[in-house]
């Protein structure tokens, strides 16, 4: 049938074509296998960041000044849930693949696109089947959250529902790409390579372009794997969440525009080519927002709350001229400790690297130099910390450096805990629960979620 004649049918009730693929979805093997395999990873993840979470924390209970270093997230969070970050990369496009790649191999996808749904209808309820799928392989890393909890560890409630929303932006993402995949693939093997390809092909970027500026720098911001890096930091940033649901979206636009069978592969293509140009404007107005939240408990993204409001009340524009390569270590942390922070917090800042002239091996005389320009005042630094590049600002702007913020100080979070029996849950009690979960869920009638039981024909 063709795609107009798919739009101008009658539309059904969703509630029968949702219980059909979510019960696709959990009768297959993909997803429990997943499952299983997830278990043993997040746990042995978990056990290991526990460890030498307890070895840090065994010094940092004699020192206060330790024990402000120690934050769960960095030691226990994104470890844990590292783990299952591979996990949904590696195993995560086959589960979104089986939701639609069966059906095209066996031919009911012809008799899916007869059914008084639009295609748009049909893709919007297999990504609901993908988002339940990805609930249901996060179990093992939310309960590991859950049993840090119960050892006595602390959880800030923001940053850690700050970092689920991360992974499960991510999770989307790979199963929009392993959707579009199954639409456009011959075969579920062929999507596969397809799918891996994309998620894998993020870590070869990463791994070639990492600290390059120009064209490279540019390119290494379309890796997935960049996605998740603000969130591991506490940082959540509306440009960020509105560029990934503007890539979710346009895959799944994608999608839409592959499904129907009878449509000929040139109106596909040009209609893809619209698609394509749609996402990348959005991607583009996205990248152009700046407005952030830094949800870190012990405020890393930020500088102190009294440094923050005089930074904000400096209205005209910053020039920073840095004279140091991409990848000098000295640049890496000026980016991080000053850089980032100075553009969360003033209005109007422009960051200029210098040309790459002069290297860490053949360094200028000028190399090493920053060069701070407000308004008609200049003045030049080689320092990378804070406590000497505010001064330096608050100089050019003729302000007075604020006084100290009193009770800001994060505390640390020391915890001396052993969690060994705790892989008893995650090699012995939580897989036997998936596996029962699993043969009860196959047990139930073949026709529970039919679309003809429901009342809904061709």
């Amino acid at each position: 049938m063709h795609s107009r004649e798919a739009y101008l049918r009658p539309t059904a009730p969703i509630v029968p074509l949702l219980a059909k693929e979510l019960r696709e979805v959990t009768a297959g093997r993909a997803l429990w296998t997943m499952l299983l395999l997830v278990c043993p990873l997040v746990g042995y993840s978990f056990v290991q960041a526990v460890s030498l979470y307890s070895e840090s924390s065994a010094a940092a209970l004699q020192s206060p000044v330790l024990a402000r270093s120690l934050s769960p997230l960095d030691g226990i969070l994104v470890p844990t849930f590292g783990s299952f970050y591979v996990a949904v990369t590696l195993l995560f496009p086959f589960v979104a693949i089986r939701v639609l790649g069966q059906e095209k191999e066996s031919g009911a996808l012809r008799l899916l696109v007869q059914l008084p749904y639009r295609p748009s209808t049909l893709i919007a309820a297999k990504f609901c089947a993908v988002l339940a799928a990805w609930f249901m392989v996060s179990i093992p890393a939310l309960s590991a959250l859950a049993v840090w909890a119960m050892l006595g560890g602390h959880l800030a409630a923001l940053e850690t529902l700050n970092l689920i929303l991360g992974h499960l932006l991510y999770g989307l993402l790979a199963g929009a790409i392993g959707l579009l995949a199954a639409v456009i693939a011959d075969n579920s093997a062929t999507a596969a390579i397809i799918a891996l390809a994309v998620t894998i092909g993020s870590w070869v970027l990463d791994f070639t372009l990492a600290g390059r500026s120009g064209l490279s720098a540019w390119l290494l911001q379309l890796s997935l794997t960049q996605t998740l890096r603000p969130f591991e930091q506490g940082l959540l940033s509306a440009g960020l969440v509105l560029g990934i649901a503007a890539a979710i979206g346009g895959l799944a636009a994608l999608t839409v525009v592959w499904l129907p069978p009878g449509t000929s592969v040139r109106t596909k293509v040009i209609r893809s080519v619209s698609c394509v140009l749609v996402i990348a404007v959005a991607l583009t107005v996205a990248a152009q927002i700046r407005a952030s939240g830094d949800l870190s408990e012990d405020r890393r993204n930020s500088f102190s709350s009294a440094d923050e409001r005089l930074l904000a009340s400096l209205r005209r524009p910053l020039v920073i001229k840095v004279n140091l390569a991409a990848e000098d270590p000295r640049y890496i942390d000026l980016r991080r400790n000053v850089l980032a922070k100075l553009k969360r917090a003033m209005p109007d800042v422009t960051v200029v690297l210098a040309s790459e002239r002069s290297s860490v091996a053949n360094p200028s005389d000028a190399y090493g130099q920053i060069e701070y320009v407000y308004g008609d005042r200049t003045d030049v630094s080689r320092s990378t910390s804070p406590r000497e590049i505010l001064p330096l600002l608050y100089a050019l702007a003729g302000t007075q450096p604020p006084a100290p913020s009193l009770g800001e100080e994060y505390p640390g979070y020391p915890l001396v805990v052993s969690a060994d029996a705790v892989l008893l849950w995650f090699f012995g009690g939580l897989p036997l629960l998936i596996v029962l979960a699993w043969r009860w869920i196959r047990r139930l009638p073949p026709d529970k979620g039919s679309l003809v039981h429901q009342g809904v024909k061709p």
